[in-house]
């Protein structure tokens, strides 16, 4: 089987004691579409977190950006077409040798999701003010307090979140 996988996918023990997915870090996509909210993603049980609801990501390549990690995995995991959204910022967790990359990317031509790999029980556009009403993987509900400010448009903390680093702009 290794000969038909990634060399990027792997487990690795970051410099925190946690053990992530990801040789060389991971990536996922925050879908935005304003008229139907963000694209969740139901973990299946034998995933990490599974039957936990998170977004579209995985294990980047090697020498892969976070940004084309984040399309190429939600285009294999939920159909995201390659040229249906445009990246506007970047959201990213160090935990010491391992990072996870939020790129948070408006839709730009809307798109039905569908289950194209066996990682997932379902998809789901849901509104923001939905989202923390769904058991999140770990990671995106620790993200989604910091994150929501910048899927609704907040000036003030998307401009305070861009000057202490927490985000970067994409566009």
């Amino acid at each position: 089987m290794s000969d038909l996988r990634n060399s990027g996918d792997a487990w690795v023990v970051a410099e925190d004691g946690g053990r992530y997915w990801g040789r060389f870090g991971a990536a996922g996509l925050l879908a935005l579409d304003p008229a139907r909210g963000i694209l969740l993603q139901h973990r299946v049980s034998w995933s990490d977190h599974g039957g936990t609801w998170g977004i579209p990501g995985g294990a980047r390549h090697e020498g892969e950006s976070a940004v084309d990690g984040a399309i190429r995995e939600s285009h294999e995991e939920a159909g995201v077409p390659f040229d249906a959204v445009t990246p506007r910022f970047a959201y990213v967790i160090d935990r010491g040798g391992w990072t996870y990359t939020t790129i948070i990317a408006e839709v730009s031509t809307p798109f039905e999701a569908e289950i194209t790999d066996p990682e997932s029980n379902a998809l789901e556009w849901v509104a923001l003010d939905k989202v923390s009403s769904f058991e999140l993987h770990p990671g995106f509900g620790a993200s989604w307090p910091l994150l929501l400010p910048v899927l609704a448009g907040d000036r003030a903390a998307i401009d305070a979140l861009l000057a202490e680093g927490s985000i970067t702009p994409l566009s």
